[in-house]
């Protein structure tokens, strides 16, 4: 079963004060960049896997989607979302996405926001993500850019440009990796990019689009914090058609 961090109290209680928790789409930096890699939404069936407190459900209600089916594995982002959600055309269901069936052609667009690399069987969700979206549906979905995925061993350090960094550590080496983020002993699966590609191809995707995610110049200028995302790329964006 996928590691459900987010019923942790201590991990919920300092996720629910993140920008992309209190604001939505518009705190998540990354967002303007997989918005634009998305299709038209006119009457689409829709599925967030990983839908968190339902932000992306609701937005694509509002650009126009018939049905749109939340999935998540933590109760608290559900409560979370059906209190903020007043919409009969948005579901949200409970789910492991290491064990998720789909129901056949029943989706135009598969979407999921950094949930992907808390996942063990990945290859299994591609597949059914392949097989419940219609003959040209999407799939969009961004996750941890691996490089953030493979940390550095503790100590270790680099200067760039007079800026510390740190170097990763047994990029090749793939499987769970343990760090404290909000709170202690959160697992992630780490896997390298070329891993990730060929798993959709394997599965019969066409790429569509990749980004190493960057803020924006305007962003930096809005954000100066965020300048240190040049440093190594935080997100991986990936688009990909059925």
């Amino acid at each position: 079963m996928t590691q459900n961090i987010y019923d942790d109290p201590v991990f919920f209680a300092g996720y629910s004060q993140l920008d992309r928790s209190v604001t939505g789409l518009d705190g998540a930096p990354e967002w303007p960049a997989l918005q634009a890699m998305l299709p038209g939404l006119r009457r689409a069936s829709v599925v967030d896997l990983g839908c968190g407190f339902g932000w992306f459900c609701r937005w694509a209600r509002q650009q126009g989607a018939d049905q749109v089916h939340g999935l998540d594995v933590s109760e608290n982002m559900l409560a979370g979302a059906r209190r903020m959600t007043a919409d009969s055309h948005i579901r949200y269901e409970k789910a492991d996405l290491d064990r998720l069936a789909l129901a056949a052609a029943s989706v135009d667009l598969a979407y999921s926001s950094l949930a992907l690399h808390y996942l063990q069987n990945l290859e299994a969700l591609i597949t059914q993500v392949h097989q419940a979206l219609r003959p040209g549906g999407r799939f969009v979905f961004s996750v941890e850019h691996p490089i953030y995925t493979a940390p550095s061993r503790p100590g270790w350090s680099v200067y760039v440009d007079g800026h510390k960094t740190w170097p990763v550590d047994n990029y090749l080496v793939e499987g769970p990796r343990v760090t404290d983020w909000l709170a202690n002993g959160v697992v992630k699966q780490h896997r390298t990019i070329g891993t990730y590609l060929n798993l959709l191809i394997g599965a019969g995707f066409t790429l569509t689009h990749v980004e190493e995610w960057r803020p924006s110049p305007a962003q930096i200028a809005a954000q100066p914090d965020l300048a240190e995302e040049l440093l190594r790329p935080m997100f991986l964006l990936v688009s990909a058609r059925r």
